[in-house]
């Protein structure tokens, strides 16, 4: 969809600032059924077009994203935008400057036409935590578009954005990528800066692009990537376009699908699964079975890694530094002691009515994972099984070059199905999660869909890669998408 648009765009078929128009009039009629977007960014959005309008006209050169209209997930910052992370804790928060991620799409002068909706501070798989509202699937408005990156999903899938920025802390771009139906790469651990990103659990977290193709995904994945010496993590792993290692040719590559993820598969996504594993070896791939024996000890693993470093990472929003402040008691003197009350009671006011119920669940769990006494038990423990995990992925890839699997196991649920039940709604990351553990690559694309009430429900398959080899992922799932045609439509929708 990028590279048609931006031919439309060059050959002066039309101009950047009507298609962010049209994308805006788009938003106007369905955003309010669908609530992707929380904050429209509509003047920063035509600013940006007139001036790639300006450079086409001059004839100069432009980027492959440069005047296409994008969204992205509230918990990125966009300077001088609002940036809530889907909390109310930072309601009235006004980001003081650009991500890294962000910069770099400036610097390719892609629109930005607004921040969308989230699961409070990125913490849920299906965009009902968010303090503002729900988001809900544009395939079937009665289910969740999955989460966190939700809005991000819905934005693309709802033909609301060309593309989209999300965050994926445990599979919170691919499993929402799963349920909308479109493409979600979680790129490899540090591959992209992480500079103000609104920190959720800083050893998994990564920020990734939502798209309507494998090639999208992979021209995004090129301008967001490369070392930044903001982040302290960020790899030296070189700047590469993505987008030329795209051949479609995949004979002889390995891939392997691990046994432990197929035990009690719903039988029809098993269907959906086993026909997508028989076109990749029509494509001449090899298909080996493989074992990842601790995956079966991810989700725990994951929630409690993932807490802990939340209960760390959230101190911070404490009333004083950023967003809401509040500070219910009643005024007793000014002593001393009132006045460290004082300080005191602002913190556990603004905690108390900023952060929302599930925050708050992760934020206990954690800190109870790091308490003394507890730190042995739970979080080191934990430390040394995520090892074993990565482990069996480095064996694993002595033998094949990719590993194959669901994205999820079931498609989009309904709202409130899995809400009383915070365990049941852990276990739709149970895929996902390895590769955040692990900080291999992992990308969602859509492999079919299965009729639920009359409607067709997206499916999405996972392919992980080897460390810092997202050239396999992307190629392996550009192969299938070619083969099967997928996404070619609803640019004229927007230009014709």
């Amino acid at each position: 969809m990028i590279k048609e648009l931006h031919n439309k765009l060059i050959s002066g078929e039309i101009t950047s600032v009507k298609l962010t128009e049209q994308y805006f009039n788009a938003i106007e009629k369905k955003d309010k059924e669908i609530g992707a977007y929380l904050t429209l960014t509509e003047q920063l959005a035509l600013k940006q077009a007139e001036l790639v309008d300006e450079k086409i006209k001059k004839g100069e050169k432009i980027d492959l994203l440069a005047g296409i209209p994008c969204a992205v997930k509230d918990n990125i910052c966009v300077d001088g935008a609002r940036a809530t992370a889907g909390s109310k804790i930072l309601d009235n928060y006004i980001a003081p400057y650009d991500a890294s991620v962000i910069k770099n799409i400036k610097e390719a002068d892609a629109v930005i036409l607004g921040k969308t909706n989230l699961d409070e501070f990125a913490m849920g798989s299906s965009t009902e935590n968010s303090a503002y509202k729900k988001t809900k699937n544009p395939i079937d408005p009665e289910r969740v578009p999955g989460g966190s990156s939700g809005g991000s999903a819905t934005a693309v899938a709802g033909e609301l954005a060309a593309w989209a920025l999300g965050s994926d802390t445990g599979g919170s771009i691919r499993q929402p990528a799963s349920f909308c139906g479109v493409v979600g790469l979680n790129p490899n651990y540090v591959r992209v800066s992480r500079y103000v990103l609104i920190a959720m659990a800083s050893s998994l977290d990564q920020i990734g692009p939502i798209a309507r193709s494998v090639e999208d995904a992979a021209i995004i994945l090129s301008r967001i990537s490369g070392f930044d010496g903001k982040d302290a993590t960020s790899a030296q792993s070189g700047e590469k376009p993505y987008e030329d290692y795209l051949t479609g040719g995949i004979k002889g590559l390995k891939i392997g699908i691990p046994r432990e993820y197929l035990e009690g598969l719903d039988g029809r996504i098993q269907e959906r699964f086993d026909e997508t594993v028989a076109k990749f070896k029509e494509l001449g791939a090899e298909i080996r079975e493989i074992n990842l024996p601790h995956s079966q000890y991810s989700l725990p693993t994951y929630y409690i890694i993932m807490p802990s470093e939340v209960s760390s990472n959230l101190a911070r929003f404490d009333g004083i530094k950023y967003g809401m402040r509040i500070d219910d008691r009643v005024k007793s003197g000014d002593t001393p002691d009132h006045a460290a009350s004082a300080l005191l009671e602002t913190y556990l006011d603004t905690r108390k009515y900023g952060f929302g119920e599930e925050v708050k669940r992760r934020i206990m769990l954690g800190t109870y994972a790091l308490s003394a006494g507890y730190y042995d038990a739970y979080y080191k423990k934990a430390q040394r099984v995520r090892a074993l995990i990565k482990k069996d992925f480095e064996d694993a890839f002595l033998e094949v070059d990719l590993i194959f699997s669901p994205t999820t196991p079931e498609t989009a649920f309904k709202f409130g199905e899995k809400t009383d039940d915070p365990l049941k709604m852990y276990l739709s990351d149970i895929y996902t999660v390895t590769a955040n553990l692990a900080g291999v690559p992992a990308i969602s694309f859509p492999i079919g869909t299965i009729s639920k009430e009359g409607k067709e429900l997206p499916l999405g398959g996972q392919l992980m890669g080897k460390w810092f080899d997202e050239e396999n992922v992307l190629n392996a799932a550009y192969a299938y998408e070619v083969r099967e045609s997928l996404f070619i439509k609803s640019v004229n929708e927007f230009t014709g």
